[in-house]
């Protein structure tokens, strides 16, 4: 198969994904079964809305792996000890690394420039994060000796941040590890006072530790606390091995590899127009030995061409994903 890294059209995008589709339709088993329970001729597939997407939660259940490949590596999700948590097995860590890196290229710059700090509690606290995989990633790259990460210690951050006001640093955080940041320094007076070197990545996950908010909200806060208007947002998932960034105003970027489609909420099987809500699908090339094509429990909307995460779906309100594994 072409490098998909190379793909520059749209033309070139569409025969990337239906030359995987049929990889993966002949070389991933569970993914083969689906299309085949749903009547779905692969030799019919011709365009984007007509590739089967595999619900997210089979992740949950099954290894999504080429039936010729075996591999120890894999990514979790993060979630509680009682919970059936998502795997995803990774056949070639190297399809990943360059992911990252040609991700963070296109939209943040060059990632030599910066210092990597992480605020990143829930995810150091487990095992096998995908998160921690990349953030681990962008620090060796970077290379420079004040890389790290913090737990609680809120204090310590604090003080090397300021330190670092005139360097360029990157903080990717989860949501409520930079809420409850800006707490200790709110009520011990501490003031942030950067230029426009720091930029804040914020990941998402509340995982029940904030009052929930909208995304909008959220970045207000974040703006205001920081005193940046760099306050960007990463959207990935343990399923994914893609990142699609946004520079500030939920509206988030795909690389040249990835793309959303929004279906119906009510029938998995026809999508929205530009605009208007609904779940979201994403094809991801990178995920070359396992399935490119899911389709998430996420509610968003296109805007142009970039896409934004309004919520979760509300299964009791909804039937879509539950046709899907039904």
């Amino acid at each position: 198969m072409e490098n998909i890294f190379d793909i520059k059209t749209e033309h070139d995008f569409l025969a990337a994904s239906l030359k995987t589709f049929r990889y993966q339709y002949d070389s991933v088993e569970v993914y083969r079964k689906f299309v085949d329970y749903l009547n779905i001729n692969p030799e019919e597939v011709d365009s984007l809305d007509k590739i089967p997407f595999l619900p997210i939660e089979m992740f949950k259940n099954h290894q999504i792996l080429d039936k010729n490949i075996s591999t120890d590596l894999f990514f979790q999700s993060s979630g509680t000890t009682q919970m059936n948590l998502s795997k995803h097995f990774i056949a070639d860590e190297n399809i990943y690394q360059e992911s990252i890196y040609k991700s963070f290229d296109q939209f943040i710059g060059k990632l030599e420039d910066f210092i990597f700090l992480g605020l990143l509690p829930s995810y150091l606290e487990k095992q096998n994060s995908s998160l921690i995989y990349m953030v681990d990633y962008l620090m060796k790259k970077s290379d420079k000796p004040e890389n790290g990460y913090f737990l609680y210690n809120h204090e310590d951050l604090y003080k090397l941040l300021n330190e670092l006001k005139d360097k360029k640093v990157i903080l990717f955080g989860v949501s409520f590890a930079l809420l409850d940041f800006l707490d200790f320094c709110n009520s011990n007076s501490q003031t942030l006072q950067f230029s426009n070197t720091l930029t804040v990545i914020e990941t998402g996950g509340m995982k029940g530790r904030k009052e929930e908010m909208t995304k909008d909200e959220l970045l207000v806060i974040l703006q205001e606390g920081f005193k940046t208007n760099k306050i960007y947002s990463e959207y990935s998932m343990t399923e994914l091995l893609s990142q699609a960034y946004s520079l500030g105003q939920n509206e988030y970027q795909c690389p040249n590899w990835m793309r959303v489609l929004m279906r119906n909420v009510e029938d998995p099987f026809s999508y929205e127009k530009e605009g208007k809500t609904g779940a979201i699908n994403i094809i991801d090339l990178a995920n070359i030995h396992s399935c490119s094509f899911i389709a998430t429990q996420d509610l968003g909307k296109i805007v142009g061409d970039k896409f934004q995460v309004l919520g979760r779906i509300d299964h009791s309100d909804i039937r879509g994903c539950s046709l899907l594994v039904s």
